[in-house]
């Protein structure tokens, strides 16, 4: 009998699972992959190792959750400190988002026409909204639900809060506007990009404090993990065994069902029980599991259904000529059209000192664009192939016309469908990215989870903080704190104090 099962190796169970282990509790983790990570993975095929999707990873900084595991644990994991950290390309202009964050805004000022006293004041604004969120993640008992101290702590704390004042139930584009900013167009397609990729809309729609946190993403601890996010994710696998926690991959958990005792999952190696359950998967795949839980989980997996899929090229290049660093590219086509199905692409290229991600002289690159589900999944069957297989196309152009340099150096091409990403993170129909952060006041209730059934709970990206590999993981940690100051298992209590202690 296990104190708690884990559902899933994406960085929300992982966190979880981790945390309970430190705590001592018994810990079991079923992964239906046969490998961790999820959405953040890296996967092997035909040879080479890429990452499951393009993007970039935070919280690996020294004091930072990440860092601290990396070192906590003494982790084989290395870190690569990027500068630039990403270039944006566009048919007129480029911008590189370099570690300093002040060289940002200098690049935006040298546009022509550059209205520089909005800049710096929207800035400056936008700097003091992260510091106060990014202080969140960095001390997981004041994210919620909170206990009594920890509301205490808000109390007291209310005047630091006061840069939020106003932006809840606003768009990031109400924001500009007020600030005479939103038809300076280098600044908008920037916000654009960078929100569809962490917010998962655009600027016009995108809650602002969220946006306006994530425009910090950059400068929070955001690194390569040399040969791929996937060895990150086994090195957290490894420290779980390590504390006598146990982790099964290729073991899919077919059902569930509760008892007096707590709960049994049935899975592919045999039957487990647990006194509770933590699913690290989509609300949609819990309710087939649980189907006592599926009234609850409905109308999160309704905001989930309103979000994305991607569609992938997974490409392999001559690396000669180009520079030995990693590095993340995000090209637009046509500034003037939605930044989605193609027009806007965010690529990953390993580096030259990635190991095994590719033989010498060459990199894997993975290129991932949005997809609308609602788009795809209204498609008949026999016109959804002719669908992915336009956007691949345009994400082909889309590369060739912004990333010249790699002009006959592709040596291997792998191209990906939602339906394709279902299959290379066990993420049903393909969906990424979890729920948009629509601008509107929902998202705040969504800040209280209610447990869908008593001893079964969910993380990951559709629920609070959500979205990023850090946010999930940070999620599982706040959860794993909730169970320990619950008793989980026989050595709940101790397990509190030491939570507490450490935290």
């Amino acid at each position: 009998m296990y104190d708690v099962a884990v559902i899933g190796a994406g960085f929300g169970g992982l966190g979880a699972a981790l945390r309970l282990a430190e705590l001592g509790a018994r810990v079991v983790v079923c992964e239906r992959l046969n490998y961790p990570g999820g959405c953040a993975s890296t996967f092997q095929r035909d040879g080479y190792r890429f990452e499951s999707g393009a993007t970039l990873f935070s919280g690996l900084a020294p004091g930072q959750l990440f860092g601290d595991w990396i070192a906590r644990h003494r982790l084989d994991v290395q870190v690569d400190w990027l500068d630039p950290v990403v270039e944006l390309r566009t048919a007129d202009w480029r911008l590189a988002v370099r570690r300093e964050r002040e060289e940002l805004l200098r690049q935006l000022e040298a546009f022509p026409g550059a209205p520089r006293a909005a800049l710096r004041g929207f800035f400056a604004r936008q700097r003091r909204v992260a510091d106060v969120l990014w202080s969140l993640l960095e001390d997981p008992t004041l994210l919620p639900p909170f206990d009594l101290r920890a509301a205490l702590r808000h109390v007291a704390a209310l005047p630091r809060y006061l840069p939020l004042a106003g932006l809840a139930g606003r768009s990031l584009g109400d924001v500009l506007r007020r600030d005479g900013l939103e038809g300076f167009g280098p600044l908008v397609t920037y916000l654009d990009g960078l929100c569809q990729i962490t917010v998962q809309c655009g600027v016009a729609e995108a809650e602002a404090p969220f946006a306006m946190g994530t425009m910090d993403y950059y400068w929070r601890g955001t690194g390569h993990v040399r040969g791929g996010i996937g060895r990150l994710a086994w090195g957290l696998v490894e420290a779980i065994r390590a504390l006598g926690g146990r982790v099964e991959v290729s073991c899919r958990v077919r059902g569930l069902a509760a008892d007096a005792a707590g709960w049994r999952l049935d899975t592919r190696h045999g039957a487990i029980r647990a006194e509770r359950v933590v699913a690290n998967v989509l609300p949609q795949d819990l309710a087939s599991l649980a189907p006592a839980a599926a009234a609850r989980l409905a109308p999160l997996a309704r905001h989930v259904e309103e979000g994305w899929g991607a569609c992938m090229l997974y490409l392999v290049v001559a690396g000669d000529g180009l520079s030995p660093a990693p590095h993340h590219l995000q090209l637009v086509h046509d500034v003037a059209a939605p930044l989605v199905e193609g027009n806007h692409c965010f690529a990953s290229v390993s580096g030259a000192r990635d190991g095994d991600r590719a033989p010498a002289a060459l990199r894997t690159v993975t290129v991932s664009t949005h997809v609308p589900m609602t788009t795809l999944r209204a498609l008949p069957d026999d016109e959804r192939a002719a669908y992915v297989a336009r956007i691949q196309q345009r994400m082909r152009d889309t590369v060739a016309a912004r990333v010249p340099e790699w002009a006959g150096r592709v040596r291997h091409e792998l191209t990906a469908s939602p339906r394709t990403f279902e299959r290379f993170t066990g993420r049903r129909d393909g969906f990424v990215g979890g729920i948009p952060r629509r601008r509107g006041l929902h998202h705040y209730w969504s800040m209280l989870p209610a447990a869908p059934a008593p001893g079964l709970h969910l993380v990951g990206d559709s629920v609070f903080p959500g979205q990023s590999t850090l946010a999930t993981a940070l999620g599982g940690v706040k959860l794993a704190q909730r169970l320990a100051g619950a008793g989980a298992g026989s050595g709940g209590a101790a397990a509190a104090r030491r939570l507490a202690a450490s935290l």
